[in-house]
This record gives C-alpha cells, structure tokens and sequence, in this order.
C-alpha cells in the first residue's frame, strides 16, 4: 500500500509489515523481528516495537505526558463510577494523536500490579491463534526506566494447562499494542509491575474457554499471596475503535467527508453505550464479538476495531472474577481528527496523516466493582 497514509495502515494490517517470503518460510525468527524494531530487545529486556509517533526517551515521554493534559478534553459520556475501578479500555494508537485519551483511560489505574491484555496484530504471520500468548522477559523497557514483569506470571502459568497459551519474545517484540499502555503507567507510577498478554483470532467458545481458564487461575494466585483485584492488581485491555477509509478497507458510510465521519464515529460511541455500559454479562461479551466480527469465520472483521478479540476476553475474565454485578462505564471517546495536533520539541515524530478519509476512533472506558 503506497502513499502517506501507509504507515498507520501497515501498523493496522501489520502482517504486512514482514516479507512475503517470510509467510512461506515460516513465521519470522527473533532475530528478524528484532532486527526491526526501533529498540531491539535483549535476552533479559524487551525493548521497543514502534518509535514511530511514540515516546522513545524521557525528554519526549515528559513532553508527551504534559501536552495530554491540554485542552480540549476527550468527549466523556457522563458516565459515574461507584465501586472500584478493576480495569480499563484504553487505546494504543499514536501519542500524537491519542494521548489525551491515554490519560482519560488510564487515570483510575494506580495498582502495584497491571495486567495488560494486549492485541496479536500479526497472528498471521506466527500462526498463532486460539492461545494466549505471554513474553518470557524479567522487565520490559521504557522510555524514562525499566518496568519489570510480574511475578505473578509464572505462578499464572503454573495454573494454566499448556494448551492454552504459548510464551513467545519474537511475538511480544513484533506486536505494539501493549508497549505505549506500558510506557504511559510507567510515567504515571515509576514502580508499576506489569503482567502482559496477548489475545489473538479466536472463535468465541474457544474464548470462553480460555477467559473461564485464566480468572480461574488468576483468582487463585490472588487469593494465595493475599491480592486484591481493584487494590493491589487491575486490568488494562488495549484497543483503539473503528480504523475508517477506503485503504483500511472499511468505508461503508462513504469513502470520507463530514457525513462518513459523523456517522462511524456515532457508532463507535452506540458500541461502546450498548456493550460497555452498564452490568457486565456474557451476553454482552458476545454480542460485542458478533458485532465486530463474523462468528462463524472470526477471521473477517465486520467493524476494524483492534480490539475485537482482547476486548471480549477481558470482559469475560472480570465477570468471572468480579461476579454478576460487575459494571462497566464508558469514560470518554476521542479521534485521530478530532483534536488540535500539538507542536512538539522532543515529542514524537508524525505518522500517518489523518483526516476525514482516514481517521481512527479511540475508546476509553472502565470496569467497576459492583
């Protein structure tokens, strides 16, 4: 795909990233993937997939961080939380255009310990679907300081049966929808500890499955060491909403223009009011997995949220381990267009540019104890 908007798009259909010879060869060795990531990882630190409209050193981590706060704020929903926060949705797209939903996100999330479920863009490529995917690394880096992984991974892990996830460094280095949630709680809490996982193509019974297997295991490991979900770890689910234009494929409201955006953008926000509102339930995991994708072949999307898989699964995952009153809120609803671009000195360099042919939605909402 050629021309300005190819950057995002690739990171989107990020498959196409990697030689086609890679497909026939086999998926792509650590030493490949590495090779192309802006901080390539090391045996002992993962290091950084995307440099691209992101963070790389302290200086534009700082600047990134004070321009979120800027105005104007993220439309919010009005929305008014009770209990205690136990997770977030937060988008992954670049700090340039998303960090004030970053910020939106991410504001009740203050635990010792995050669990960030991440997407798995590139499945195709590694051929990895049905099974969570876990990173072997002891600490991950960011731009101002090192996060280390949780030891509650390899108790997890313990607990889990062995067909249901794979540990593999070359997956967690080629994917990116983790890393920039990663960063951003590492400004916000220096001493943060992370738990990541990924959650690839997968049909929804196979989802249930593994989200009944994982709270179960999860649930298990807190109640051991004396943890509280919502005190001590909480739970951030990665995605950014609708990705809108004709080189994403996606343009049923007209390939672009004032109408086209009014209408995708209102139905991210009808998605989010119906699915991520209100009393958690089952139902409502796989209405939004219907929603976003076709059930009986899951690998075609029918709206490109990035999420379709990891959003679903984290539902399923809290409900399990908050019980039947579990509630969600959605807290606030931005664009790529929708906001003034800041000027930056030590910032993030531009993708993609993005307009109303080519715009991504970025959703933010919480999940709350009952």
């Amino acid at each position: 795909m050629m021309g300005p908007a190819a950057p995002r798009l690739l990171r989107y259909l990020a498959p196409a990233l990697l030689p086609l010879s890679l497909w026939a060869a086999g998926p792509p060795s650590l030493e490949e993937v590495r090779r192309a990531m802006a901080v390539p990882s090391t045996e002992g630190l993962r290091g950084q997939q995307d440099g691209v409209g992101f963070a790389v050193t302290a200086a534009q981590m700082a600047e990134v961080a004070a321009h979120s706060k800027e105005g104007p704020a993220p439309e919010g929903f009005g929305a008014k939380v009770r209990g205690a926060v136990l997770g977030a949705v937060c988008p992954h797209d670049d700090y340039l255009y998303a960090a004030r939903m970053y910020r939106a996100a991410l504001a009740p999330i203050a635990a010792k310990t995050v669990v960030v479920v991440g997407v798995f863009h590139k499945w195709r490529a590694f051929g990895i679907r049905d099974r969570l995917i876990f990173d072997p690394y002891p600490a991950w880096r960011a731009p101002d300081g090192n996060v280390s992984v949780s030891p509650l991974r390899e108790a997890l892990l313990a607990r889990l049966p062995e067909g249901d996830y794979v540990q593999d460094a070359a997956a967690h280095d080629a994917e990116h929808s983790v890393e920039p949630i990663v960063y951003w709680l590492r400004h916000e809490n220096p001493g943060v500890e992370i738990l990541p996982v990924l959650v690839p193509t997968m049909g929804f019974p196979r989802m249930e499955a593994l989200s009944d297997r994982f709270a179960a295991a999860l649930a298990a490991v807190l109640k051991e060491r004396g943890l509280r979900l919502g005190r001590d770890v909480q739970v951030v689910v990665s995605s950014d909403a609708v990705h809108y234009g004709a080189d994403f494929d996606y343009a049923p409201f007209g390939e672009g223009g004032p109408e086209a955006y009014v209408l995708a953008r209102a139905q991210d926000r009808r998605l989010m009011r119906e699915y991520l509102s209100g009393t958690v339930t089952k139902k409502k995991a796989r209405g939004l997995f219907e929603k976003l994708v076709d059930p009986q072949d899951p690998v075609r999307y029918r709206i490109p949220w990035c999420g379709r898989f990891s959003v679903p699964f984290t539902m399923l995952v809290l409900r399990d381990l908050a019980g039947e009153g579990l509630l969600a809120a959605p807290a606030a609803y931005a664009t790529s267009v929708d906001g003034p671009e800041p000027s930056y000195a030590e910032g993030p360099g531009r993708t993609a540019p993005s307009n109303l042919r080519h715009f991504v939605g970025y959703p933010a909402a919480w999940f709350c104890a009952p």
